[in-house]
């Protein structure tokens, strides 16, 4: 839309350069471009040949210097190029204005120091107002922190022409990143390889679990059923628990029987051995009578 809006305001400019014919009509062509409002991309008018024409000429070269600064350069440029036309306020608050868009490319913070160094403004007041009249003309999208005193921008407008031999340098920096990308892509589809594989071993290893787990319970329902079905034949464990039991229970029982009879034969001779020691007594007092005598 900012890039639209730039190119309408050129259009006059670029009609009227085809009758710009003698240098001093290119000359003055180009301080009311660059003082014009919404004019900030001047890439096309600085190529039509009434303009270039102006590198010939002794007395209006500058001219032509100072719409290559409004293309591409920034104020620093025409602070420390001599020679050059002195700027209307209108075209010194357009030529900061636009060398803030080419500071806020790389940076999401741009000190206050810098800014009234970049800028060659004088105080802090000034440089916002240089910075609010940036954003109301959809130069760029920023918010003053006078506190930390810097300006934090968080969006820039393309609205700046290429230098001569930036293309390389864009190019390098564009393989650079898709360089980047690629080998990030590639990180991803490794882990995500890598992921997949973690999940078909996991699955593999409970298919695995499960089908272990399901033979040895229908091993176990086997036993179970085999165990079963013998228990109430006639080999089945009650039958030999019963001849187990019936055995030694009759063999007890005849070990019984002798121990009941030797008990009632003991039981029977305890009264002859009491009266074995009756007698005995008796023959002791009977010779003790006699030895009286």
């Amino acid at each position: 839309m900012e890039q639209v809006k730039a190119l309408n305001a050129l259009e006059p400019f670029l009609a009227l350069s085809k009758s710009a014919t003698s240098p001093r009509a290119a000359a003055d062509l180009v301080m009311r471009a660059t003082s014009a409002p919404n004019t900030f991309i001047f890439a096309e008018l600085l190529e039509r040949p009434q303009i270039q024409a102006l590198a010939s000429s002794p007395e209006h070269s500058p001219a032509l210097q100072l719409l290559r600064i409004f293309s591409h350069g920034t104020w620093t440029a025409y602070s420390s190029t001599p020679g050059l036309p002195v700027l209307s306020d209108a075209q010194a608050r357009k030529l900061r204005q636009l060398s803030l868009l080419t500071l806020a490319r790389d940076r999401a913070s741009l000190a206050y120091d810098v800014l009234l160094r970049e800028l060659g403004l004088s105080s802090a007041r000034a440089l916002e107002n240089t910075v609010v009249s940036a954003v109301y003309a959809g130069l760029v999208q920023a918010k003053l922190d006078p506190a930390a005193r810097c300006v934090r921008v968080s969006s820039v407008a393309p609205l700046r022409d290429l230098a001569p031999g930036a293309v390389p340098g864009m190019v390098a920096a564009l393989r650079a990143w898709s360089d980047r990308c690629v080998e990030g892509l590639a990180a991803l589809e490794a882990e995500a390889a890598a992921v997949r594989a973690a999940a078909a071993e996991r699955r593999a290893d409970r298919a695995a679990w499960e089908d272990r787990f399901t033979r040895l319970v229908e091993d176990e329902k086997m036993q179970a059923d085999h165990s079963g079905g013998g228990s109430g034949g006639p080999g089945g464990l009650a039958g030999p628990g019963k001849k187990l039991m019936g055995g030694p229970g009759r063999r007890l029982g005849g070990f019984g029987k002798r121990g009941s009879t030797l008990m009632e034969s003991s039981a029977a001779a305890d009264p002859g051995d009491e009266a074995m020691d009756v007698d005995d007594d008796d023959v002791e007092a009977k010779r003790a009578s006699r030895r009286k005598l």
